[in-house]
């Protein structure tokens, strides 16, 4: 599901990279990998232990990656059936094939979670000599993968779906942007160009059953000069359609796991009537219409996030997926809860294992369930302990999150203590003493309001003045002018 992207380019990196090593420090992030990890990750990138018999070296898969990413997990190959519809065919990385369960490399694995991510590195699940080496799909290389066959009818309902492990060789390592020029200038290939046409269609499937898909612009911090600037990277409508692979193979892996009565779902209750008002509010202060029929699937879908307001309320938009979490089950009872309110159908982590812990398991119980027989011993046991420890890890990726971007976002502003700006009131949390949130449509900056000898007015224009910001010691804060 999407999340606010931050990187850092030019000098930017210079004077906030002390403050966020000082973050990484202040927030236990783990660092090196021990010794034990480090050299049980090098003995098996070097001879993988468990490699498949099923060879599909043949299958000219591909990955769509930004240009800098080495941890590639999915790789793809689409195609027409002869008989009507589309075949999809995804590769997710075999972790299981290189980590030995309760030995050092999962024991690390299960004490890091996930991959952190901040503007200037992040540190990784696994180590990097399987995570960007032996594990990766990276063009060139036969590794092992989980391997998904879905069928689709000409509408793009699935039909069919099959998991095996096998040998796999990605042909080409391709980028969103080079992927969408191909298929708008008409010179991509039918494996590339299908992925329009069935992005598209799968698309409407989302509409058609009530779910939503956020495009989140990446947040960007350029350096001018001696100043900072905010910049946003709209995504592309190949971002979505690649997109909508990983929701199919995801919702295909729920559906295998609820019919074999064991697995671990992500799952996300409907959002309460508090949190849509506020989502309202913020609408009205960014000068988004909202009609009170319209439904907010309908009002997101007609957002374009080239547009600085509507990206700005896009961001805002993740709040609602604040309550998500993981439900396991085992034994054939199916939890109450089985569905994510945002997909609108039950869903499973299962297409970035080199980069969530949760995935790994996952394709242990479909791989499972897709032979009909029972999953090995060590994914079951590990079923009980899953949610909590995903609760904690994406507790953890969250802060890291919240915090950096409270650091960018002080660099920011850091220049222009005093200063007026206009902002519109998002939230009051206290009447009396004039403690709220406001909304800088310019730059696109949330950030505490407090103090005042009138009440703020929600929802309104309010001229505010800066009162602090200081990377890594004081995050923005405004009062009115």
């Amino acid at each position: 599901m999407p999340r606010r992207h931050l990187r850092m380019t030019g000098a930017a990196q210079a004077p906030l990279g002390a403050v966020l090593r000082d973050l990484r420090t202040t927030l236990e992030v783990p660092g090196e990998f021990p010794a034990e990890v480090r050299a049980e990750a090098e003995r098996v990138a070097a001879a993988p232990p468990r490699l498949p018999d099923r060879d599909e070296t043949a299958l000219a898969l591909f990955t769509i990656d930004p240009p800098t990413s080495t941890d590639l997990d999915q790789a793809m190959h689409l195609s027409r059936r002869p008989g009507g519809g589309y075949r999809v065919r995804y590769a997710i990385a075999d972790v299981a094939a290189f980590v030995t369960p309760g030995g050092p490399l999962d024991a690390e694995a299960h004490r890091r979670v996930t991959t952190l991510y901040f503007p200037d590195e992040k540190v990784p699940l696994h180590p990097t000599v399987l995570s960007e080496g032996a594990a990766s799909l990276l063009p060139g290389q036969t590794c092992p993968a989980v391997l998904w066959t879905i069928d689709l009818d000409a509408d793009g309902r699935a039909e069919r779906t099959d998991v095996v492990r096998a040998l796999v060789r990605s042909r080409a390592k391709l980028d969103y942007e080079g992927v969408q020029k191909a298929i708008d200038d008409g010179s991509a290939e039918e494996p590339v160009a299908l992925l329009r046409d069935i992005g598209r269609l799968r698309e409407q499937r989302e509409v058609d059953r009530g779910g939503i898909s956020l495009n989140v612009p990446e947040q960007e911090i350029v350096a001018d000069e001696d100043a900072y600037a905010l910049a946003y990277r709209a995504p592309l409508p190949a971002d979505g359609w690649n997109a909508q692979i990983s929701l199919l193979a995801g919702m295909a892996a729920a559906d295998l796991m609820l019919t074999a009565g064991t697995g671990i779902l992500r799952t996300l209750p409907a959002a309460p009537d508090g949190a849509v008002g506020r989502l309202r509010r913020t609408a009205k202060a960014l000068h988004i219409d909202w009609p009170h029929h319209v439904p907010y699937s309908d009002l997101v879908r007609s957002l374009d996030p080239r547009v600085p307001h509507h990206a700005a309320f896009l961001q805002e938009c993740t709040t609602l997926l604040r309550g998500a979490g993981y439900t396991s089950f085992t034994g054939g009872e199916v939890p109450a809860l089985t569905t994510h309110a945002a997909v609108a159908a039950p869903y499973a982590h299962c297409t970035a294992p080199l980069r969530r812990l949760v995935d790994r398991y996952a394709s242990e119980l479909c791989l499972a369930a897709c032979a009909g027989q029972d999953p090995p011993g060590w994914a079951v046991e590990a079923l009980a302990g899953l949610p909590k420890e995903m609760a904690d890890g994406t507790r953890r990726a969250n802060t890291v999150e919240r915090e950096c971007v409270d650091i960018v976002e002080a660099a920011l502003l850091q220049h222009r203590v005093g200063e007026l700006f206009d902002a519109y009131v998002v939230d009051v949390k206290d009447k009396e003493r004039a403690v709220g949130t406001v909304q800088l449509p310019e730059p696109a900056v949330v950030a505490r309001i407090e103090g005042g000898a009138t009440a703020l007015p929600l929802g309104e224009r309010l001229r505010v003045r800066l009162t602090q910001a200081d990377p890594g010691r004081a995050k923005v804060q405004f009062a009115p002018a």
